[in-house]
């Protein structure tokens, strides 16, 4: 089978999807593409996927396009369209908003085609925009022949605002060897590692520095949890272009990380994770702290109740953080709760979020749509 992935973003939680099934799809003797940009397209971004899919033993091809809607929109459908006009696929699979855009756009549904959003598009945009993009999305729908939600609640929102489609779900799942539980003497020889107190009791967020993320509503919730628990340390990993004002505003009890190789690291060595994201499909860091045993404080977003339930943490309003310093520091002053909802969230994770069953689904949708064209 020969395989398209167009995607954009180009690092994160996307382009770890996307290298999960590069990875399967090569194991399975397919020809996989990879059409991205690759890093420096934007400050404060680093571009993983395209290094990524080379190295596996995918092709590269170099899609010059930027994250957000611009009136460049139209040059990138241009340069998308040279590239399947280069070559005939079995299977174009679409990741994000930019790549949804541009993919349908030019094939109208000529090619076998797969979007995924990874979270709606129009959740991220306000106004004028917000309805066109809705309007968009209703229009391009019938030229995908899947529509592949990560989460119960991103099919749920799809339908609630009038996308009609072939839908669709699949979770997001992850590596259960790499991000494999974590003991106490783990989070321990982590925090030993990583130059961490071996004592403090530790609040770990992981993603890319960005309003999406929500780490402007973590900071701003963190003297709730200072005020209950003055040793409480946080640390901040990843990187990205709202850095510097995120850091004009942390508290001194506050890590900036950067961006890491050594996540499943930092996952270990906290006691609690949080995920404060504004939008998500289904976050990926949520479900690598799930696999690390890690109790974890999520908001309101798609995919966040389906992960942790009532047993693996705590799911607060969006935006709220009187609830979100509550909810940490409730876990914080009480580690026996969080090893609980810890041991729960493996738990979890090994159920519902093994990767090796998200890529075959995947596959498997893949011949099904090919057999029903």
């Amino acid at each position: 089978m020969r395989v398209l992935h167009v995607s954009q973003p180009c690092e994160g939680g996307v382009a770890n999807a996307v290298g999960a099934l590069v990875d399967d799809q090569l194991r399975r003797g397919w020809e996989v593409t990879v059409a991205c940009p690759t890093a420096g397209l934007l400050p404060g971004d680093v571009g993983t996927l395209a290094p990524y899919a080379s190295a596996a033993g995918a092709r590269h091809v170099l899609w010059r396009a930027r994250r957000a809607p611009s009136p460049r929109s139209l040059l990138e459908m241009a340069r998308l369209a040279r590239i399947l006009r280069n070559e005939q696929y079995d299977v174009v699979h679409l990741h994000a908003s930019k790549a949804g855009l541009a993919g349908r756009a030019v094939l109208r549904g000529r090619q076998t085609t797969i979007f995924q959003p990874h979270g709606w598009p129009f959740l991220a945009v306000t106004g004028a925009l917000r309805r066109a993009t809705k309007h968009w999305e209703r229009l391009a729908a019938l030229w995908a022949h899947a529509i592949v939600c990560v989460s119960e609640d991103e099919l749920q929102l799809g339908r609630a605002e009038r996308i009609a489609g072939s839908y669709v779900v699949i979770p997001n799942g992850i590596d259960l060897d790499r991000f494999s539980a974590a003991t106490d003497a783990d989070r321990l020889e982590a925090r030993t590692r990583l130059g961490l107190d071996a004592a403090a009791p530790l609040v770990v967020c992981v993603g890319r520095l960005s309003r999406e993320k929500g780490q402007d509503i973590l900071l701003e919730s963190w003297p709730g949890v200072l005020a209950r628990l003055g040793s409480a340390r946080l640390a901040l990993v990843g990187s990205g272009r709202d850095e510097r004002a995120l850091r004009e505003r942390a508290h001194e009890s506050v890590l900036f990380a950067g961006e890491r190789v050594d996540v499943p690291d930092w996952l270990a060595a906290a006691d609690v994770v949080a995920v404060p994201s504004r939008r998500e499909g289904m976050a990926l860091t949520m479900l690598e702290a799930m696999g690390r045993g890690r109790s974890v404080v999520a908001t309101q977003v798609a995919g966040a109740r389906e992960a942790i339930s009532d047993e693996a943490g705590a799911v607060v309003p969006t935006s709220d953080t009187r609830a979100l310093a509550d909810a940490l520091a409730r876990r914080l002053l009480d580690p026996a709760l969080a090893r609980g909802e810890g041991s729960a969230a493996r738990s979890r994770a090994e159920r519902f979020h093994d990767v090796r069953v998200t890529t075959g689904a995947v596959a498997a949708l893949y011949r099904v749509v090919i057999a029903n064209r």
